[in-house]
């Protein structure tokens, strides 16, 4: 199975490959997600650590079953050959009403058809107030006229 844009990354096919995972996150469909991995995917997500895609189904599921109304933006880092490192926040809230906004970068390598093979995150939660949301948009995919992270002044 090939996931173009694929190896080695230009700054135009990583910012694509960056998009393409925030829609597919936004989505906060697990399957549609795991479809991005290869089979036997490496992942450190904080403290949690999976392989495959079996454990990359479960583990989104309970995160978006926590994580209400999940909202995301990434932005491309720096980027070369087959890796690509990106930086992002989304917001969210917990089942009693508390939004926060999450901060992150993650470390992605992918094979010679563009499947990630190992992903790493680094993320850090803020609890905010609802006045201090910035994604504002309907569910799903972040509208194309909707500022970015740098925009945003995240």
């Amino acid at each position: 199975m090939s996931r173009p844009p694929v190896p080695p990354f230009t700054a135009e096919t990583a910012a694509q490959k960056a998009r393409m995972a925030e829609d597919a996150w936004n989505s906060r469909d697990p399957a549609r997600v795991s479809l991005a991995y290869t089979e036997d995917s490496r992942w450190r997500n904080r403290a949690e650590f999976l392989q495959g895609r079996e454990a990359i189904v479960g583990f989104l599921t309970r995160k978006w079953s926590r994580e209400l109304d999940y909202r995301l933006i990434k932005e491309v880092w720096t980027f070369a050959d087959n890796r690509i490192a990106v930086r992002f926040a989304y917001e969210w809230h917990d089942d009693s009403g508390q939004w926060f906004r999450s901060y992150g970068n993650e470390n992605w390598e992918f094979d010679d058809q563009g499947l990630m093979r190992l992903r790493i995150a680094s993320i850090n939660d803020l609890p905010i107030t609802a006045a201090d949301r910035k994604y504002h948009w309907p569910l799903g995919t972040r509208p194309a006229d909707h500022p970015g992270l740098s925009e945003l002044g995240l």
